[in-house]
């Protein structure tokens, strides 16, 4: 009797604990479902800029770093040289690639006279790959507006025109790009940089305080609000040297984010967008590039704070992970209350991915993968965490990073 009653306790406190996890999950993605919503309210598609260009258009510099990218810079390069627009000038350096990229890159510019192949400087070991790159580019432009780009992204013919009738608004613009994927993994993985950018962080707080915050606070966290996509930011000249350009964060992995904050720190105006209809980007083609490239930047993006780097890990455990497994006990245990309790935030989940693959012209039905997904990121996540510890630098493009 004593043993059934402990074992009826046991069961009880577990069934509770199962409870507070589902009600707790479902506070956090209400919360997070608030963001995206307003997220997709805010953040306006760069098509949606109307532009009218005059024919004395200012001279943008379209700057594009490439190592190691034989497969996509031929792509890269000719669609940046078809921008319906009038003055403009496409930069590509050839940061010291050991495939065909440079071979590719002789024969397109000795045939496209705006086309300006630069052979790159040997890196210094206190400079990151990236940046190192781009500052290279920097001092080589001559346009008023400078736009990087990867070599990975390739733009639509009104991308220029679109862009300089934002820069003349704001001192700054990064375009999140409209994202194909291809293989499983990639439906499975890159979605879910989308996910959180879109859950997580208020695009309207990129461009102004929160009018809820008090100055003092907001000055004390207010890179806390500082974004950008890398794969497609553009400056006007004025602003990119007022902020010390790539000079400024030439050790940075996660350049592109710090860059925002150096933009916000000097007072300047920055805008984000998304990019279906004018930027399109593919990250990647296999898992094992997947693997690579975001082991090179995940632990980085948390500015290498393990404490926050490890909560967000327990924190997307409970949310995403700890209702499916609940739902599948209540199931095997015949409790069909907690069972339909825990369907809430199943459905909130499945509800807010559904908004994004809309927005970007995803398979819906790969958001039913979604704690698949974060059980993939929490690997990555050991893993960055495991190299930091030991030491370990990642490797990327035949250079550690």
């Amino acid at each position: 009797m004593f043993m059934l009653l402990m074992i009826c306790n046991h069961l009880f406190t577990t069934f509770r604990s199962m409870e507070l996890i589902i009600i707790f999950s479902i506070i956090w993605l209400l919360f997070t479902s608030v963001i995206l919503l307003r997220n997709l309210v805010d953040l306006k598609s760069m098509h949606s800029i109307s532009a009218h260009t005059a024919e004395t258009a200012p001279l943008v510099s379209i700057c594009i770093p490439a190592r190691n990218e034989e497969d996509v810079i031929e792509h890269c390069v000719t669609q940046a040289l078809k921008q319906n627009y009038p003055n403009f000038e496409v930069l590509v350096l050839d940061d010291n690639s050991t495939d065909e990229t440079t071979s590719i890159l002789t024969e397109l510019s000795k045939i496209i006279s705006n086309l300006h192949h630069i052979k790159g400087k040997e890196k210094p070991h206190y400079w990151m790959g990236k940046p190192w790159a781009c500052n290279q580019l920097g001092e080589s432009a001559k346009g008023k507006y400078l736009l990087f780009i990867d070599a990975d992204v390739w733009l639509e013919e009104d991308a220029l025109p679109k862009m300089v009738q934002a820069l003349t608004q704001y001192d700054c613009i990064t375009v999140w790009p409209k994202q194909y994927v291809g293989t499983f993994w990639e439906q499975m993985i890159v979605p879910m940089i989308y996910y959180a950018v879109f859950t997580l962080l208020p695009a309207r707080y990129t461009e102004r305080k929160p009018r809820w915050m008090p100055v003092s606070v907001y000055h004390k966290f207010s890179g806390t609000f500082a974004a950008a996509c890398g794969q497609f930011i553009a400056f006007s000249r004025e602003a990119y040297q007022k902020t010390g350009g790539h000079h400024a964060v030439q050790q940075e992995v996660v350049e592109d984010v710090q860059l925002a904050k150096h933009v916000r720190k000097h007072g300047l105006r920055l805008k984000m967008y998304h990019g279906t209809g004018t930027v399109n980007c593919r990250m990647y083609t296999s898992h094992a590039g997947l693997w690579a490239g975001l082991r090179k930047n995940f632990f980085a993006g948390f500015n290498k704070n393990i404490l926050l780097f490890v909560c967000m890990g327990l924190l997307h455990l409970l949310v995403f992970v700890a209702p499916f497994v609940i739902f599948i006990l209540a199931l095997v245990y015949q409790s069909y209350s907690l069972a339909i309790f825990s369907l809430i935030p199943l459905l909130l989940i499945f509800l807010q991915r559904l908004l994004l693959d809309i927005r970007f012209g995803w398979n819906p039905s790969v958001s039913l993968l979604h704690p698949v997904s974060v059980l993939w990121y929490q690997l990555l996540g050991v893993v960055c965490l495991t190299d930091y510890l030991r030491g370990k630098k990642a490797s990327w493009k035949g250079r550690e990073v």
